[in-house]
């Protein structure tokens, strides 16, 4: 969804302060305006309320380089010093805290100046009752937001509803409230009926990226649905933590609940079954599927697909498919997409990701001075991406008996076709969202990048994507793979100049397909394993999967839970998810410690390596490792200074 708002946002702040003992409670705006010009008229009311948005994309999980890349989905170059690396290699402390906490409490503060002001200022000139209402259910929205970024972050966090005055002593700002008390104030209090009634079903071209019921609906969904889970329900590894100045009502120093409680996950499903009712029917939401397939890749030919005859037509049928689900993060409104409930344009240094993440070398515009158009490879996915999603028979490659085993992965898969013949069997006979996610050594990246034609990734040449090597050695593939997501396949770069035709698509914040995985895990977590199968199914057969049936996972040796929990991995790959799944499933100890994450032999194999030296399957070496404390992000250390209310997470 187009941020049309941002353009108005930028320009319009505010300099009213907070206060001056916590700085988590001060605004801190880009720019200065006079109380009477924020609401003269229904203009300068709509840009105040626009400029609260600003923080949603200064807290976005996409940028390459943000937190939530510090997963197991990927690896950046190990000679980066990335946030998302330093969060991986448990490198943050109270010191050095960073996180989204001064950008979400600041725009906290930006949203309770907004309803102060349009109660005191009560009349813009031009604006009707519908509009007032739409603002004040606008601010009390991105106050739900704003604080859930924090409580998936954070835990336990302070509740900040009000401007507070000036004269606030330290001793009574607030502390910490119980996790559930948090997940209540944002459900109940700012994503009540009236919030969400005043709120528009959909926007318009020109609104793109403001609020709508579908949204807060969708929000309501997602918190309710992390505070059924393990973390946070019943299993939090630190079951003593408490406030030590601070009570939550009716909680007392207690921060996380010890028992577990199956009504949450009552309370979780009926959220996200009427957060998905809604967006099917006054949302006009609809997953993208091949009878809806986004208009902006209708004059893009059909891919090579390793291992895939393009000339049948079950073959044309399958790349047609890779080439839709591509579509789902590389599409907008106007293109047809009605999958995206709530999305952000990135601006400025965070666009970088799309083109960070495209392969070096991808053409080379001028011979003469060795003038490349280049992407920077900055997303590998790890050798656990690759195995996780599944083979064409929709099983994982480990249970596909079919599928090779061991080593023999690693083998050539016997392609004969011109510049393919190093794609590894490990690299065929697999699912259309894996053609669709990842590119490999032999892969036809997208068919019209290199001017036209298709660009096939060489990883064994330092001349193509094993670039590198000879001038820039930050710039390898670490682990050998590459990701398409958000690269559209009809982007073009220029032989004459290197210049491309990208767009800059809205990345999902929220979209249809995560309501329909929320409804599954419910369901598998009150072990109802048809009701989870019917919403899971809908996901595996837009993919070009059969439905999995009761008794085929019976046999599978793997659970209901882990089906979904597997197929949110693959669907929901790279949109920020994975960082805050593996935490609230109490899976992270397993998922992220040191040696936990591999690829192929990128590095060791070094400049211009033999095939055999190049496809081993190898440990990045890199400083990964996994502390119980990393469930919980730690506050800088000023902040508890100034907050003797505040108490610090667990291990910091």
């Amino acid at each position: 969804m187009k941020y049309n708002i941002k353009n108005i946002a930028l320009g319009f702040s505010l300099s009213f302060g907070v206060l001056v003992s916590c700085d988590y409670l001060d605004v801190v705006p880009p720019e200065q305006a006079t109380t009477s010009d924020t609401m003269k008229d229904r203009n300068s009311a709509n840009g105040f309320i626009n400029s609260c948005y600003i923080a949603v994309e200064s807290t976005t999980p996409f940028p390459y380089k943000n937190y939530e890349w510090s997963s197991d989905e990927s690896v950046h170059s190990g000679q980066w010093s990335e946030d998302s690396q330093k969060a991986a290699w448990n490198l943050y402390s109270d010191t050095n805290a960073a996180g989204w906490w001064n950008a979400c409490y600041n725009y906290i503060g930006h949203c309770h100046m907004f309803l102060n002001l349009l109660e005191q200022y009560n009349n813009p000139t031009g604006a009707t009752e519908e509009d007032k209402a739409r603002w004040k259910a606008e601010a009390q929205f991105l106050k739900a937001y704003y604080h859930f970024r924090l409580l998936e972050m954070y835990g336990p966090i302070p509740i900040v509803d009000d401007r507070m005055p000036q004269s606030t002593l330290p001793g009574e700002f607030p502390g910490r409230s119980h996790f559930d008390y948090v997940v209540d104030y944002i459900c109940n209090q700012k994503l009540n009926d009236e919030t969400i009634n005043a709120l528009p079903d959909v926007t318009n071209a020109q609104e793109w990226g403001r609020a709508t019921s579908i949204a807060a609906l969708a929000l309501k969904g997602r918190v309710l649905l992390y505070a059924a889970s393990p973390l946070w329900n019943g299993k939090f590894p630190y079951p003593d933590w408490k406030n030590t100045n601070y009570e939550t009502p009716g909680y007392g120093t207690e921060l996380v609940s010890r028992q577990e409680d199956m009504g949450k996950w009552d309370r979780a499903l009926e959220a996200n079954l009427a957060a998905l009712k809604a967006a099917e029917s006054v949302g006009e939401r609809k997953l993208v599927d091949m009878d809806n397939v986004p208009s902006n890749i209708r004059d893009v030919p059909i891919p090579y697909i390793a291992g895939v005859d393009t000339s049948t037509v079950e073959g044309k049928e399958f790349a047609k498919r890779v080439l839709m689900l591509r579509t789902i993060t590389s599409s907008n409104e106007d293109d047809g997409n009605k999958e995206i409930i709530w999305g952000v344009f990135l601006q400025g240094s965070n666009a970088w990701m799309t083109f960070a993440q495209c392969p070096p070398r991808i053409l080379c515009f001028n011979e003469a001075d060795n003038r490349w158009a280049d992407g920077w490879g900055a997303i590998n996915p790890t050798l656990y991406s690759i195995e996780h999603f599944y083979t064409k028979n929709g099983k994982l490659p480990d249970l596909d008996p079919s599928f090779p085993k061991g080593d023999e992965r690693f083998e050539r898969a016997g392609i004969l076709v011109k510049g393919h013949e190093n794609v590894i069997k490990l690299n065929t006979n697999r699912e259309p969202r894996f053609y669709a996610m990842f590119s490999f050594d032999g892969d036809d990246y997208s068919p019209i990048m290199k001017d036209g034609e298709p660009l096939t990734i060489n990883m064994l040449s330092s001349k193509a994507q094993g670039y590198g090597w000879d001038q820039n050695g930050r710039n390898y593939i670490e682990g050998g793979y590459l990701t398409k997501k958000y690269i559209s396949p009809s982007v073009r770069y220029s032989s004459i100049d290197g210049a491309t035709d990208s767009k800059n698509y809205a990345k999902p914040l929220f979209r249809l397909a995560e309501l329909y995985l929320n409804v599954a895990e419910c369901y598998a977590a009150k072990g109802d394993v048809g009701n989870a199968l019917i919403y899971l199914n809908r996901i595996r057969e837009r993919a070009g999967l059969q439905g999995l049936t009761e008794s085929e996972v019976a046999a599978s040796g793997m659970s209901i839970t882990d089906w979904v929990r597997n197929e949110r991995f693959i669907e929901l790959w790279g949109e920020g998810h994975r960082y805050y799944d593996v935490r609230r499933w109490l899976l992270a100890p397993q998922q992220l410690k040191a040696g936990a994450r591999e690829g192929l032999n990128m590095l060791g194999a070094g400049k211009d390596p033999t095939f055999e030296a190049f496809n081993k399957r190898t440990v990045i070496n890199q400083p990964f490792q996994w502390d119980n404390r990393m469930y919980l992000w730690p506050i800088a250390w000023t902040e508890i200074s100034n907050d003797p209310q505040l108490v610090q997470a667990p291990g910091y």
